[in-house]
């Protein structure tokens, strides 16, 4: 990645942190979880509602904790609003291993359908923050009821 781009990613995760543009709660929620994590303080709260194709139509998020962990719920929300559980469970994939295995672990598609989630390619360099970017999807899945998460 250029650093150019790796700029424009750290300034992205700092905005949604500042200025998240999916925080609050969905009225009339179909679904609803909690993520915490202790050691560090983190606290996400996720509702989400589905249309009537099941289909995920609205994500809010509710995130106490730092600057990641506020980015990564905002961008979650978005990247997975209109999705299905199976493309909310393909996408959860795709970031987990851009989590663990930076652009090395994903091929070109893989990356190209992550868009704007790229911005946590860096994590896979810091082990400990990985649980700060996947506690809201933690949260979403649960929500959703599939079955997975970290």
């Amino acid at each position: 990645m250029s650093e150019t781009a790796e700029n424009l990613y750290r300034a992205l995760v700092v905005e949604r942190a500042r200025r998240p543009l999916h925080a609050g709660e969905v009225e009339a929620a179909d679904g609803a979880a909690d993520g915490s994590n202790p050691l560090c303080g983190d606290r996400v709260h996720v509702t989400l509602r589905r249309g009537d194709d099941s289909r995920l139509a609205e994500i809010r998020h509710a995130t106490r904790g730092c600057a990641i962990c506020i980015a990564s719920a905002d961008l979650m929300a978005e990247s997975a609003t209109g999705l299905d559980d199976a493309g909310l469970s393909a996408l959860w994939h795709r970031f987990e291993a851009l989590l663990r295995d930076g652009e090395a672990g994903l091929g070109r598609e893989d990356g190209a359908a992550l868009g704007l989630l790229n911005a946590f390619a860096d994590l896979h360099e810091y082990r400990s923050r990985r649980k700060c970017a996947t506690l809201p999807w933690s949260a979403l899945l649960a929500a959703a009821g599939t079955g997975e998460g970290s």
